[in-house]
């Protein structure tokens, strides 16, 4: 055998390898989507035959005995950040990724949540559920089921810290970027159900339908990410 071929050897056992981790990566993707595609229609199929009417009003009742003046305005302000100041939070990101070079992470990111918007526009008017009486505010005039803030906090709070932790390697890093996204995206969904805004089996469904769509858009920017990594390690040993 000679030594030009001998070199050789290693490269190909690369590409077995990386298809290995590809199609892992891609059946995970795929068995999180199929899960929360059924969780989702158990919950849709009880929420429209009114068997969580029993889980609505105790989590309702349980969590409204916690109301006071600032808790209400600390509320208010958190349920802000999965909308209102979610949509400067996303132009700042992108802005913030396209600057340094992180260009595919931008894209993902607004084919996300945009992704996002469509989904929840499709579910409140396929099942039409009415808004409960507000405990605060007025009541939207949008349907409730799935919660918008719910799943909009999800898909955006969650791919980005998903794009950065792909992206990053600290761990401690890592650590807390994924703590901290988990917190506020469970911080807004509890705001929707204090605020009344919303019955818990919106919030519920709400972070169901956001993970099939997070869950498939960072598997695929994951496998994206490591395929170019891949691409760029043969060229430069070439």
């Amino acid at each position: 055998m000679s030594q030009a071929k001998q070199q050789n050897l290693p490269e190909a056992e690369a590409a077995p390898q990386q298809a290995k981790l590809i199609e892992g990566l891609a059946l995970a993707g795929l068995l999180a989507a199929l899960l929360s595609l059924f969780l989702f229609a158990k919950l849709a199929s009880e929420m429209c035959e009114g068997e969580t009417a029993n889980f609505d009003n105790a989590v309702r009742g349980w969590v409204h005995q916690f109301a006071s003046p600032g808790m209400t305005q600390a509320m208010t302000f958190i349920s802000l950040l999965g909308y209102d100041i979610l949509l400067a939070e996303l132009a700042i990101a992108i802005l913030i990724f396209l600057r340094i070079g992180w260009r595919r992470a931008a894209i993902w990111l607004s084919v996300t949540m945009v992704g996002s918007v469509l989904l929840d526009v499709t579910l409140k008017h396929v099942f039409h559920r009415p808004r409960p009486v507000p405990y605060f505010g007025d009541a939207p005039h949008s349907y409730s089921f799935p919660s918008g803030h719910a799943l909009a906090s999800f898909c955006f709070y969650g791919v980005l810290a998903g794009l950065i932790v792909d992206r990053v390697e600290r761990l401690s890093v890592r650590v807390a970027v994924g703590v901290l996204a988990a917190v506020v995206v469970l911080a807004i969904g509890i705001s929707r159900i204090y605020l009344g805004v919303h019955y818990p089996s919106d919030v519920v469904a709400g972070y169901i339908a956001a993970a099939m769509w997070v869950g498939t858009m960072l598997v695929i920017d994951h496998v994206g990410t490591r395929a170019v990594k891949h691409v760029i390690r043969r060229r430069k040993q070439s």
